[in-house]
């Protein structure tokens, strides 16, 4: 619900994240940045606190974790976290799956962090590599080959069907054409003379399926419905030079209750005052995945493969030090080069026992 009524109260800046002085500002909205939110200008980091219980953000360092399929080629990713809309993977794969593989629980979107390969699928083959999201439909029988691994890949699996937003006034090439995203051709598939084993994910289950004749072996498809890949250094960043815009201005695909967003490099805001780094915030109404890809903030570089959960409703932001040294060093740095790739979940997300036991608490 939006609503134009707003009152200020009390020491507050003009504008909002413009000229706060010695305050923090700390900003408290619904959906996602796109509903009704106030900010509360503090004297101190709201961040700073220890934590009891489930309610609390958590990091992980992906590199140390090893999903089955790291030695395994018929492992299975490692389940990160989930709910009842989403579930969140990460595949180290080293070596091609020996079978083929169809999930009819739900859609799925991969982002590839390293290494590179190809995802055959009964529309044709898809190549990948490090920036590429590779997006599979629900039912598509599909193959990962590996040409350099391991790779790294986090992998979000939906319920509900994965589709781009509306960009309303933004026009039909913004923030990315539809023309560089990639589709498959039909390729010409000689399969084994023997039965092919195919591997149904269905209601949680794994089934196997031996089949007499090659899935591959489509002359030809057309309609609306097919896997593509998409490379993020062919997203159009969104920018002002006098806000920092939210996460929600950088959503890619959304699915029932969830979004998956860009954060990419770009300027820097340029307007004397605006707070240049993400505000203190608590998202009400949504959990928070990021992954950093790579890129450094204010010079320093970012750790590569750190996965984080900021559940919905608490503290976080990037810490004081880092906006003090923004504005001391306002002339130093030209631009904000992070890499994230980010999950906004409408429903808590658990965290997979495996994972919980290896991850730090940030208190």
């Amino acid at each position: 619900m939006r609503t134009l009524i707003q009152h200020t109260k009390g020491r507050t800046s003009r504008q909002a994240h413009r000229d706060i002085g010695d305050l923090r500002d700390d900003e408290l909205g619904r959906d996602g940045f796109d509903g009704r939110e106030s900010v509360l200008y503090r004297r101190s980091d709201p961040t700073v606190f220890r934590s009891e219980g489930r309610f609390r953000s958590t990091q992980v360092d992906a590199f140390e974790l090893t999903p089955d399929d790291v030695t395994d080629p018929a492992g299975r990713p490692m389940r990160l976290f989930y709910n009842d809309l989403v579930t969140v993977w990460l595949t180290r794969r080293a070596q091609s799956t020996p079978f083929l593989m169809r999930n009819v629980d739900g859609d799925e979107c991969w982002f590839i962090h390293e290494g590179t390969g190809r995802i055959e699928t009964e529309f044709g083959p898809l190549d990948f590599g490090p920036g590429d999201y590779v997006v599979i439909p629900k039912a598509i029988t599909h193959r990962w080959v590996i040409t350099a691994g391991p790779i790294f890949g986090l992998g979000f699996e939906t319920v509900g069907e994965l589709r781009a937003p509306k960009y309303p006034g933004l026009g039909r090439h913004a923030p990315f054409d539809p023309d560089v995203v990639r589709v498959p051709e039909p390729a010409q598939y000689d399969g084994p003379p023997d039965e092919v084993e195919l591997r149904v994910k269905y209601d949680g289950e794994i089934s196997k399926l031996m089949l007499a004749n090659h899935p591959f072996d489509v002359e030809g498809w057309k309609g609306d419905y097919f896997p593509f890949a998409f490379n993020v250094r062919d997203w159009n960043v969104i920018m002002s030079d006098s806000l920092h815009l939210p996460p929600s201005m950088h959503v890619f695909l959304v699915a029932e209750g969830v979004n998956i967003i860009n954060l990419l490099p770009r300027p820097f805001e340029s307007v004397e005052g605006v707070e240049r780094m993400p505000w203190y915030h608590r998202n009400a109404d949504y959990d928070e995945i990021t992954l950093i890809h790579g890129g450094d903030s204010l010079g320093r570089p970012l750790k590569k493969g750190l996965i984080a959960h900021d559940p919905q409703g608490i503290h976080h932001g990037f810490p004081q030090r880092a906006r003090d040294k923004s504005l001391r060093e306002w002339d130093q740095h030209a631009r904000l080069n992070w890499q994230i790739i980010m999950l906004e979940s409408r429903q808590p997300l658990k965290i997979d026992p495996a994972v919980a036991g290896g991850s730090e608490h940030q208190d």
